[in-house]
């Protein structure tokens, strides 16, 4: 493959200033917010180097066709410090729930945890270590 196959991915909000809120608190970033006519987006920070690793994302309002879901596909999001342990400790003060600790998947993958965001989506967290 010459590219990712994903290219980027929309999280579903009720409220985009409480999601916002919550994915700066636990990543440590700005979200940018725009209005795209009947939908709000919350843009997450990429990176410059398009050759970087990844896919970017953005959080989504327009409850037309948007509703945020427990069971519905599970998104990985990298530890920007390679301690996925660092995010899991902001999430519930930030207002979400983790539901899954620091696992182990194999040592070669690394590790992974499980949370329900503020929104009620549930979303994952992968580190090396």
């Amino acid at each position: 493959m010459k590219k990712n196959l994903v290219c980027w991915f929309q999280i579903p909000v009720n409220d985009m200033a409480r999601a916002v809120k919550f994915y700066e608190t636990i990543f440590s970033v700005k979200i940018k917010v725009e209005n795209f006519g009947e939908e709000l987006i919350g843009w997450f920070p990429a990176s410059e180097d398009k050759t970087a690793p990844n896919a970017g994302g953005q959080l989504i309002f327009n409850p037309k066709y948007y509703k945020p879901n427990p069971n519905g596909t599970l998104i990985y999001f990298a530890s920007q410090t390679n301690n996925l342990n660092d995010e899991l400790s902001r999430i519930e003060a930030a207002g979400g729930k983790v539901i899954v600790e620091k696992m182990q998947i194999t040592e070669k993958i690394g590790f992974m945890g499980a949370f329900i965001d503020s929104e009620g989506n549930r979303m994952a967290l992968h580190s090396t270590n």
